[in-house]
């Protein structure tokens, strides 16, 4: 009978064991994976940090408009940008803890991360003003982080950038290192160590308005970055940009054959910056923009710079499109721009923008050197993005009233001697007027690239002069800053509005200056 009973009782035990067992487990999910590898991860997050061509904010740069109501408009009416940014950046945080269950740190995800903390963090900051950093990213730890100011923002970005090239820097000399899925820089830590340092000369450019400040040395890091190669590796060319490469299947160039149809009519191209190249009689012109059809109509010839022209972002609506439909304006060039689904790479931090931002802090007297030197590297890197090269060049316009397969065929001659030779071109020297050639060839190379540079440079220094007017809306005036999420303005109200007050006496407006522009 003992025996039976100590039977029955064991059994029971086991049943109530595996039941409870099982019911604890009815949650989880056998087919989904609880933890992601590293380099998976680390794809996802370089996929979201991409800044795309043709989109709102290349319109906002100047650089195109868009003449239809439906499609949008130019206004600088902004309102609360988004923080989705941090879910990117939480996604940082999981890459590396996924990477150090494998390889401590540093390794080659943790070395990246902190790059791209810096990259993504000064997107954000530079949108806005302050921002949560040194609380941020903690999770349910923290669901309001306080709002760290916008220099302590920059310091802490500084930080990183040094952290990440002593590390990769550390990581190289080691060799041997594992990295994936990275399709920038196939897998090359030497290659995203220039990325970090040319970045970081950027950001320090940014803060000229605070070259004085010691508490940030500015010139001194400029100087050290650009003066000891070893250490701090920068881009030596175009074949180090860090560009995103398209393909037809899935990474289509936002202009393309299958949107020809539907917008190529709606876009025209700006006078801030087609404007511009016709007054410098650059070549880029052929290459980005197609010959206006009324001034073709009425004698220019198609190879002319007679025959560019673009509308004011500031211009009506309404007018824009009159005037678009009458074949005032140049259309984005057809044949470079919709004709295949690969137009060209997206630079997001580039050699020629390098090599202005170095000839500015040259003018400025941060660096010794020969600006003039670093102003041509910068042009003529900005030229040849386009392919084009001494002697004849090949450029394609589409015939009046064609097809998109169908193009007229010309040949247009340039010569880099005679173009640097105008009064316009060749550097004016380390004044007012060489730092404005410098950042409005800056800005012509930005064109369709690089996200917000174009638009962050005019802010900070006024170059070149943006349009406005009723097409631009805000009481014809470019906004300097988005204002804070409406989310955030109730989940962190205290946090948010406590940055309102410091920064802007308690208004979030997006006239306001914050303070890197101050």
């Amino acid at each position: 009978m003992k025996k039976i009973l100590s039977i029955l009782s064991v059994s029971t035990i086991l049943f109530t064991t595996s039941c409870k067992k099982d019911f604890n487990s009815l949650q989880n999910d056998p087919n989904r994976a609880t933890s992601v590898p590293a380099n998976l991860i680390l794809n996802g997050v370089l996929s979201d940090i991409y800044q795309s061509p043709f989109s709102p904010t290349q319109r906002w740069n100047q650089f195109y408009a868009c003449n239809y109501a439906y499609y949008g408009d130019q206004q600088y009416t902004w309102s609360g940008i988004s923080y989705n940014t941090y879910n990117t950046l939480k996604n940082v945080t999981k890459m590396e803890e996924e990477a150090v269950k494998s390889i401590a740190a540093p390794n080659p995800y943790t070395a990246l991360g902190k790059f791209l903390r810096a990259y993504m963090f000064y997107n954000l900051t530079m949108q806005t003003g302050d921002i949560p950093v040194s609380e941020a990213l903690k999770s349910l730890a923290n669901i309001a982080p306080k709002y760290d100011s916008q220099k302590e923002v920059f310091k802490q970005i500084l930080v990183w950038l040094e952290e990440a090239n002593t590390d990769m820097g550390s990581l190289i000399t080691k060799g041997g290192y594992l990295l994936s899925s990275d399709f920038y820089y196939n897998n090359d830590l030497s290659k995203w160590r220039k990325a970090v340092n040319t970045f970081k000369l950027r950001v320090l450019i940014q803060l000229s308005r605070y070259e004085a400040d010691t508490d940030l040395n500015i010139k001194q890091k400029f100087t050290e970055t650009f003066t000891n190669t070893t250490k701090y590796p920068v881009f030596t060319n175009m074949e180090d940009n860090m560009q995103y490469v398209y393909n037809a299947q899935y990474n289509k160039y936002p202009t393309n054959p299958e949107s020809f149809g539907f917008d190529a009519a709606r876009y025209n191209m700006t006078s801030t910056f087609l404007n511009t190249l016709v007054s410098f009689n650059d070549p880029r012109t052929f290459y980005v923009a197609e010959p206006a059809a009324a001034l073709v109509a009425g004698g220019a010839a198609s190879t002319s710079f007679a025959a560019f022209a673009g509308a004011g972002s500031g211009e009506d609506l309404a007018t824009m499109s009159a005037n678009a439909g009458l074949g005032k304006y140049s259309f984005i060039n057809r044949k470079r721009y919709y004709s295949t689904f690969t137009a060209q790479n997206t630079i997001q931090i580039g050699y020629a923008e390098m090599c202005f931002n170095i000839a500015e802090a040259m003018n400025r007297g941060w660096i010794t050197g020969t600006a003039e030197d670093w102003y041509k590297k910068g042009i003529q890197a900005g030229i040849g993005f386009y392919g084009i090269t001494n002697g004849s060049n090949t450029v394609y316009f589409q015939k009046i009233g064609g097809t998109l397969s169908d193009y007229n065929t010309y040949s247009i001659n340039y010569d880099w001697a005679t173009y640097y030779t105008q009064p316009t071109i060749t550097y004016a020297g380390n004044n007012a007027a060489g730092l404005n050639q410098i950042i409005t060839q800056k800005y012509l190379a930005f064109y369709q690239n690089s996200g917000w540079e174009a638009y962050y440079n005019w802010r900070r220094t006024g170059i070149p002069a943006f349009n406005t007017g009723a097409g631009t809306g805000n009481s014809n005036r470019i906004a300097l800053r988005f204002q804070y999420p409406a989310a955030e303005k109730s989940i962190n109200a205290t946090n948010v509005n406590a940055a309102i007050q410091s920064q802007f006496a308690g208004t979030d407006d997006i006239n306001a200056k914050m303070w890197i522009i101050k």
